[in-house]
This record gives C-alpha cells, sequence and structure tokens, in this order.
C-alpha cells in the first residue's frame, strides 16, 4: 500500500471521496477491477434500526469500481491506518484489503491500496435485489438521518465527480416514484428532489471540480455486471 518513500494510497468509493476524515497530499481518479460499489451494508444505527434497518454502501465482490486514490505521506500512515481502522471496521462488517489499482494517467500506473470491502460472512451483509433494497432506502431512519437522504447524497456527490452510476440510477428509478410526494399533497420532498438533480447533474464541458488541482474527471463508468 506504498507510494513514493513510503506512502500510503487509500481508495475511496462512498463517503471517503467527498469527507475523508485525514490528510493526503494528492487525489487521483482510479479504478478497482473485481469489486462494485452496492448498497449492501444493512444500517441498524446512522441510517436505520435493528427493527427497520436501512442500506449504505460497501464495496461487493463482482464488477468494477470507479473511485478516488489518495496518497498519504509515509509520516502520517500510521496515524491514518488507525483512523480508518476505528471508522470503517468498528462493527466487523468491513475488512481491509491490499488492492491493486489503476489510477487515470498517462502513462497508466499501478498502485496498491487499503480498500475495505464487505465481508460477506458478517450478519450486517445483505445480498437484496434492487426492489427490497429501494423499500429499505426510503423507508429507513437513523441517528444521522434518513436513509434516503444518504442515497440522495451519494448520488449528488457522484454526479459531481463525474462519476455516472447506472446501477445506483436504476435503484434511484424504484425508490423515486415512492419518495417523491409528500404524504397528502403533491410537493416533492427535500429528499426526493435531490435525488432528481443529482440523476439530471452533468458537469458542463470544463466545469468539474478538479482534485487538489489535477485535470477535471471526464470519464464515464462502465460498470461490469457479472457478479
Amino acid at each position: 500500500m506504498s507510494g513514493p518513500g513510503g506512502d500510503l494510497w487509500v481508495f475511496g468509493y462512498g463517503s471517503l471521496m467527498w469527507r475523508p476524515g485525514f490528510v493526503y497530499e494528492e487525489a487521483r481518479h482510479a479504478r478497482l477491477v473485481g469489486y462494485r460499489r452496492s448498497f449492501c451494508i444493512y444500517s441498524v444505527h446512522h441510517r436505520g434500526t435493528p427493527q427497520r434497518p436501512g442500506l449504505v454502501l460497501g464495496l461487493d465482490r463482482g464488477g468494477a469500481c470507479e473511485g478516488i486514490a489518495l496518497r498519504v505521506a509515509a509520516a502520517r500512515a500510521d496515524a491514518t491506518r488507525s483512523y480508518l481502522q476505528a471508522r470503517e471496521q468498528i462493527y466487523g462488517v468491513y475488512r481491509g484489503v491490499h488492492a491493486n489499482i489503476a489510477l487515470h494517467e498517462e502513462p497508466r500506473r499501478d498502485v496498491t491500496a487499503l480498500a475495505f470491502v464487505a465481508e460477506r460472512a458478517h450478519a450486517n451483509y445483505a445480498r437484496l435485489l434492487p426492489p427490497v433494497q429501494a423499500e429499505l432506502i426510503r423507508g429507513a431512519r437513523g441517528v444521522s438521518g434518513t436513509n434516503l437522504d444518504y442515497f440522495a447524497n451519494t448520488l449528488r456527490h457522484l454526479a459531481a465527480l463525474g462519476i455516472r452510476e447506472r446501477a445506483l440510477e436504476r435503484l434511484m428509478v424504484l425508490v423515486g416514484p415512492h419518495a417523491c410526494r409528500r404524504a397528502g399533497g403533491d410537493r416533492v420532498s427535500a429528499s426526493a428532489a435531490g435525488m432528481i438533480a443529482a440523476l439530471r447533474l452533468r458537469p458542463a464541458p470544463g466545469g468539474r471540480p478538479r482534485v487538489n488541482g489535477h485535470q477535471p474527471f471526464g470519464y464515464r463508468l462502465r460498470l461490469a455486471e457479472n457478479g
């Protein structure tokens, strides 16, 4: 998991992309093959309860995932590992692995990064069909808010980074019709409006955000749906 001088690379596919919580030297668009971004983790605290679980993102086996590789200076590597262990592995549902990722640069460069994948043997691992995922997402709430807001926030951030996640777009179609209207009224809820805006958002040419001064992302995800 080393870069120049023993630096640490961390692969972010969800909130680590927009809320890493640690100091890093650079961020690069990267691709991980063998795992895909998926709502495959039951949330029984932050976005749900044991009685009414929600779903949050995990890296599940099969396919590929576009994300961001964050390079941490060697002097901060141990502290960053400790922080990520406390953040990602407190319940044991995520497992840290050494994964080979491809940085999108010319010429292409592969590095080994720390990535957190879903532990399929854990009780909170969820392998559900999209209609069931949609039902959980649109109705769950935990101490950090609604599962619907988590979903909308994910879509907004992915779109802002130029990542088009077709599997999540299809899931939004299933969630949206049941969440867009307030009970007894015709107004669109704030969460549903956020999801609609996220789906429609396509960064204009030259307007995509830069990551640590690097060129804006100009890719579109091609997700291999084989897993």
